[in-house]
């Protein structure tokens, strides 16, 4: 049996969205060689999100969920579910629907010896026209300032070995700019055209202008941190 892997899906007020996400991951792995776990990040909802998480887990065991004591952000949530689960693969998805499940099969395929973390770009994307073009000022600034161009850091559809954890940090800012982590500490990434859809429920928790200033200090900070970081080197041991 390959490697299993914990999915992992951060929420806050989501709760017409927890059950049916669910489902999804069960039929999209309903035919994939793979073991799987759920797991919703509860980033401190107002509304009944826990009590949905806690219902999906009732029904399918495979599913399970952690809540922060209080709203601390997108990225507080996925590193609480990257650090609170073990298996040897990780996924992710955001938890508003407009990820397609379907894609993380395919994307688990690119995982071998020459890709250790396959990402998703949306190719068709389901957003306003000032989202997207946010987005590809976003991208322009990121390829100048760290001389890596994704075409999508923003979509969340990734699988990816557990060893790259290895590489990355706790910040508030980790979801958007995992991918340029990762690579510069040497892993082979790779970009993969996902689907996305409309969002069916619930409403988006934050808008275009309340990330720009937060995306240019990230940037800044993210630019320092790739020139001054040490990645492992060969060495001899001079005990062995």
């Amino acid at each position: 049996m390959p490697d299993a892997i914990s999915i992992i899906v951060p929420v806050f007020d989501e709760e017409e969205n927890v059950q049916p996400l669910a489902d999804e991951v069960a039929t999209a792995f309903a035919d994939a060689k793979h073991d799987w776990e759920l797991v919703f990040v509860d980033d401190c909802s107002r509304d009944k999100t826990w009590e949905k998480v806690n219902e999906a887990a009732k029904k399918d065991e495979r599913v399970r969920g952690f809540r922060l004591e209080k709203n601390s952000g997108q990225s507080a949530a996925v590193w609480t579910g990257i650090q609170g689960t073990k298996l040897p693969l990780i996924g992710t998805l955001d938890g508003d629907r407009q990820n397609d499940p379907a894609d993380l099969p395919s994307l688990l395929k690119e995982l071998g010896d020459d890709c250790d973390f396959a990402c998703g770009w949306r190719h068709n994307r389901k957003d306003t026209f000032v989202r997207k073009i946010s987005s590809g000022v976003a991208r322009w600034f990121r390829c100048r300032a760290l001389k890596s161009d994704f075409k999508d850091t923003g979509c969340a559809v990734r699988v990816f070995k557990r060893e790259c954890v290895n590489s990355m940090f706790g910040f508030n800012g980790l979801h958007r700019f995992m991918p340029i982590i990762v690579q510069g500490a040497g892993f082979k990434c790779r970009e993969v055209p996902c689907n996305h859809r409309p969002r069916v429920a619930g409403v988006s928790k934050y808008g275009v202008w309340n990330r720009v200033w937060r995306g240019i200090y990230d940037l800044i900070a993210i630019s320092w941190y790739q020139k001054r970081r040490v990645n492992p080197v060969p060495f001899e041991d001079s005990k062995r």
